[in-house]
């Protein structure tokens, strides 16, 4: 099992790139799906769970093929789809699978898709998607942890399409509207989706679905329209589809800089889908400047301690709480994180202690004091963006940084030490 060996202290100077985004990535290549035809997906990120879904994929007769001259580029041909089945043993690491239901849903018929595992951040329940699809006239039962689903038989014993229906959720799903999307751009009528999510990524996969012929309205807001098409065609050459960057992972290393100090301009970066953390930042006297595809941090002072609630897009999203606490760890003052979307979300807080981080938790809430300074030690990441935030902490302690199960990390960022030892920091991985 692969480590991270930090030695704290070094102030990050340069660029990174940043990669595509995984919360895009993975619904897009579940689109792929959809077509009959070749897709073509580029800025695709060289993560653990895009390898993950390319086995998924597979295991149902999905061909796929990276693009020599462009390495981020990928091609799936979902033309021969013969098991339309997601195993529990490809499921169990990684929540985003169960976003095969209602593509297989739609242009099958049917699908068989063990109930996900992923982080162990809380419980995040599925039977928002079963309500969802039931409404649109999906038969659907969970046994032996598996969800079974069909639509009806016409009179000759074929798969009849979903119908359109009017779908609100009991709470904010993003991966519930991103089933919802993809299953009614193949549903026969009209289907809306209220109290939808609106995340950049919820956009990204709409404006991929449109281009293959779909017809949506109202993405990005709370309230989406999508009339049902026969089919959906391919995307190849100049249609490919381009995954925007990666939010999560451009606010890790604005956190990263804010806490450690430095000068680094991220290229290929998004300043509008993360307005919330730079505004947060720039409370705590990080200067952020930014243009088109770029944004530049620096940071010369230590920070000031910065409150703040996570909530759904567009406020502070719960992705960047770890990273932003382990920023806080460091900072002149006292702040308080209230965490609202996901309730173990604090495992880390004890791994920063470990740090000699100051930290009560209260229920949801944790009272974080900054300290003058930390000092390396071992410690196990939790999830993905707990790990993120050791990383963090490890670039500012005093010594030796030794951060376990990194499996997590290599879960969501894409080659993530070699981008900070571009910049500066002494990280290296460590082969167990």
């Amino acid at each position: 099992m692969d480590k991270l060996l930090i030695r704290g202290g070094r102030r990050l100077q340069g660029e990174v790139t940043i990669s595509g985004a995984k919360n895009a990535a993975l619904p897009d290549l579940c689109a792929a799906l959809l077509s009959a035809e070749p897709v073509t997906l580029v800025n695709v990120p060289q993560l653990q769970d895009v390898s993950t879904t390319f086995k998924l994929l597979a295991n149902m007769g999905v061909m796929s093929e990276r693009h020599a001259d462009d390495p981020s580029a990928v091609t799936l041909d979902a033309g021969k789809v013969a098991n339309p089945e997601a195993p529990y043993e490809l499921v169990k690491t990684m929540r985003a699978s169960i976003l095969v239901l209602g593509p297989l849903l739609a242009r099958f018929g049917r699908a068989r898709v063990s109930l996900p595992g992923g982080c162990a951040i809380g419980s995040r329940p599925v039977d928002q998607h079963i309500k969802g699809l039931q409404a649109m006239g999906a038969q659907i039962t969970v046994e032996h942890g598996y969800i079974e689903a069909r639509t009806p038989v016409d009179a000759n014993g074929k798969p009849t399409r979903l119908k359109g229906a009017r779908i609100t959720t009991d709470m904010v799903t993003v991966t519930g509207t991103e089933n919802f999307l993809m299953a009614a751009s193949l549903a026969d009528g009209e289907t809306i989706l209220e109290n939808a999510a609106q995340e950049p990524e919820i956009v990204d996969l709409a404006h991929m679905l449109i281009a293959m012929g779909a017809k949506i309205e109202g993405h990005g807001t709370s309230r989406i329209r999508i009339q049902g098409v026969d089919k959906l065609h391919g995307l190849k050459g100049e249609q490919a589809h381009h995954i925007i960057p990666d939010r999560i992972e451009t606010g890790t290393f604005l956190c990263a800089v804010g806490a450690a100090g430095g000068d680094v301009t991220l290229r290929k970066a998004n300043a509008e889908h993360l307005e919330s953390v730079i505004e947060k930042l720039r409370e705590a006297g990080v200067s952020i400047e930014s243009g088109a595809d770029w944004i530049r941090v620096k940071a010369d002072a230590r920070p000031k301690a910065v409150g703040f609630r996570t909530r759904e897009y567009p406020a502070f999203p719960t992705d960047m709480q770890a990273q932003f606490m382990a920023l806080n760890c460091v900072a002149e003052g006292t702040a308080v994180i209230h965490e609202t979307i996901f309730e173990n979300r604090f495992m880390h807080v004890n791994e920063l202690i470990r740090l000699g981080a100051k930290i009560a938790v209260d229920g949801h809430s944790a009272v974080v004091t900054g300290a003058e300074k930390l000092s390396g030690a071992t410690v196990m990441a939790t999830d993905l963006r707990a790990s993120a935030s050791l990383v963090i902490a490890g670039l500012v302690a005093e010594g030796e940084t030794l951060v376990d199960r990194i499996y997590h990390l290599d879960r969501g960022y894409d080659r993530m030490e070699a981008k900070l030892r571009a910049i500066g920091a002494d990280i290296e991985r460590v082969k167990a």
